[in-house]
């Protein structure tokens, strides 16, 4: 169970989520006391980068593909694949937010052990 930060009225818990918003929230916890003194925000803070980075990278991978594929594969069905994508990465981030509101930390594959390396534990 996360450690409650005492200076302030938000939540490990809270900002833990709130550290998904964007990563301009992740990365102001990591350097604005009282948060970057808690192990649980720091974690979900950095997978919260850490999942941008690895989003944009695959969907920059993704829009390359399809836009080949584009040539073999009608439209609609691009369009299909691309919006399959964009809907996986909102359920992704949804379990992370309602997760880290719980007091959990949620490991995503890879990006989880990095962040917890990240963050120190």
């Amino acid at each position: 169970m996360p450690e409650e930060t005492a200076q302030s009225g938000l939540s490990d818990n809270a900002a833990g989520a709130i550290a998904y918003i964007t990563f301009i929230p992740a990365i102001v916890f990591l350097v604005l006391p009282p948060y970057n003194a808690s192990s649980y925000v720091r974690f979900h803070a950095w997978q919260s980068i850490l999942m941008t980075v690895a989003a944009v990278v695959i969907d920059i991978v993704l829009a390359i593909v399809l836009g080949i594929a584009l040539v073999f594969l009608p439209f609609f069905l691009h369009t299909l694949l691309w919006s399959l994508i964009e809907l996986a990465w909102l359920a992704i981030w949804v379990v992370c937010v309602v997760q880290a509101l719980n007091g959990k930390r949620f490991k995503l594959p890879i990006i989880g052990d990095l962040a917890a390396k990240q963050a120190g534990n």
